[in-house]
């Protein structure tokens, strides 16, 4: 870890040891780290040359976690959405052809707003 970071393994534990890193723990008691990890220890370093202080880095790396969560939470919520309304477009059975496009238009509408307020909200 210590050779592919360039960071010496006395600064990993340390890191470690705040809470800015987490090791998964061998049955030897040997700590392992992931691929995310090695990524988060650049990240610190960035941080770090940008001269802020350990506890201003843990507070950005736990935004990075919610706002990452948050993502993942939304993306699956549209997912689910987009799921029920192809759902309802199925079950619905509308002979009349205006009424039909007319429920089509108004989900469509509907969805572009919310991708709208989704999108602001990301920026």
């Amino acid at each position: 870890m210590a050779k592919v970071t360039g960071v010496t393994k006395r600064t990993i534990d340390y890191y470690t040891n705040l809470g800015l890193l987490q090791a998964e723990r061998s049955q030897t008691n040997y700590r392992y780290y992931s691929e995310e990890q090695i990524e988060q220890i650049k990240t610190i370093e960035e941080f770090k040359k940008r001269k802020l202080s350990l506890e201003e880095i843990k507070e950005q790396l736990n935004k990075h976690k919610m706002n990452s969560f948050d993502i993942e939470e939304l993306k699956t919520n549209m997912k689910d959405l987009n799921e029920k309304i192809h759902q309802m477009l199925t079950t619905v059975d509308i002979q009349d052809h205006h009424k039909k496009k007319e429920v089509r238009n108004t989900i469509s509408h509907e969805s572009i707003s919310l991708i709208q307020a989704l999108l602001l909200l990301l920026n």
